[in-house]
């Protein structure tokens, strides 16, 4: 496994792509609204980022067909935007890629659509606090198999189960590239490559709550349970720099 080592100036270009993935993320937690369709909410995220000089790295990409991944409730992750309008108490996964001067920004909300019950608080709150707590965990030398224990603890921790097969990844001028990074140990974790200076990669907790087994449904994109119950989704991306993980994703 190559796992590539990034110079300062690539990380400074994978910060403005991923600057830009954060900016839109927030413009859209602020902007939708009840009653928007995911269609909508696509197409306003496209403009915003493309106004900020980006392009939509997800629009095409596998033959995706849309800028922003739009994952309503039991909808995890991959969810295509669609014409349902979102509804008061809905939870909204919104997943962006970018691409800047050929490299890119990838990260991840799970958001509440006007009031949501303390249950589905909860569920958000697992992958976004599981996320920042392995960020802050993470030291050059560490294995990346102990990044994806401490993962799997922050989320069996808060009475939650990850999301089997699906997982984070190295980005840089490829928007997914080695190393993946599950949410769950298998193995050893003193195994696998170690974590070094230059490394940029994306973490991000796929949250279930009785079963781990994916399904996709129709549309061949949407991720689910099989228990069909919510699921919860957080992303960023980041940079290894001075032995410790520096955000890249931050608008």
């Amino acid at each position: 496994m190559a796992i590539t080592l990034r110079k300062p100036a690539e990380i400074d270009k994978l910060r403005r792509a991923g600057a830009i993935v954060g900016q839109t993320l927030i413009y859209l937690q602020d902007s939708v609204k009840v009653g928007m369709t995911l269609k909508e909410i696509d197409e306003m995220g496209e403009a915003f980022l493309r106004n900020l000089g980006a392009e939509p790295s997800f629009k095409g990409l596998y033959g995706f067909p849309a800028s922003v991944c739009t994952s309503v409730n039991e909808v995890i992750i991959h969810g295509i935007p669609t014409d349902y309008k979102v509804q008061d108490g809905d939870i909204l996964g919104l997943d962006i890629g970018t691409k800047l001067e050929g490299y890119y920004g990838d990260a991840a909300i799970t958001m509440a659509v006007g009031e949501i019950s303390e249950d589905d608080k909860r569920l958000i709150d697992c992958s976004r606090e599981t996320l920042y707590e392995a960020i802050e965990s993470i030291e050059q030398g560490m294995r990346f198999k102990e990044l994806s224990a401490i993962l799997e603890d922050g989320i069996t921790s808060r009475g939650y189960i990850p999301l089997r097969n699906y997982c984070g990844h190295g980005i840089g001028t490829k928007p997914h590239d080695e190393p993946n990074i599950l949410n769950y140990l298998e193995g050893k974790a003193k195994q696998g490559p170690k974590i070094k200076n230059g490394m940029v990669f994306c973490l991000e907790p796929m949250v279930c709550q009785r079963s781990g087994e994916p399904v996709t449904l129709e549309d061949n994109w949407s991720v689910v349970s099989e228990d069909g119950l919510r699921g919860s989704h957080y992303e960023h991306q980041v940079a290894v720099v001075d032995g410790k993980a520096i955000i890249l994703t931050l608008p």
